[in-house]
């Protein structure tokens, strides 16, 4: 445990911050498995769900939570799956 000031709110900043993207990374996993199911059951709002994926990777990235060009892959993966790509390249 640091005994400096401003190490121990420099720890309770990370962890909160650790938690706030935690958080932000499951969506991101939850939102691209909901639109790959949609697209594999042919469901009529699988271009919502996919919409909805790319906003959250997108935000992700202007937040800092991933890097831009992992969310430049990510998007460019999920694309591809759902265009008829190799649908085991899940990450």
């Amino acid at each position: 445990m640091a005994n400096i000031k401003s190490q121990i709110k420099r720890n309770r900043q990370n962890e909160r911050r650790r938690l706030r993207n935690k958080a932000a990374r499951s969506e991101i996993k939850t939102r691209v498995k909901t639109a790959v199911k949609a697209a594999a059951d042919g469901s009529d709002n699988r271009a919502e769900a996919l919409r909805t994926a790319i906003k959250r990777i997108d935000k992700a990235a202007a937040k800092g939570v991933i890097h831009k060009n992992q969310a430049a892959n990510r998007k460019s993966r999920l694309m591809k799956r759902l265009a008829g790509g190799s649908p085991t390249a899940e990450s």
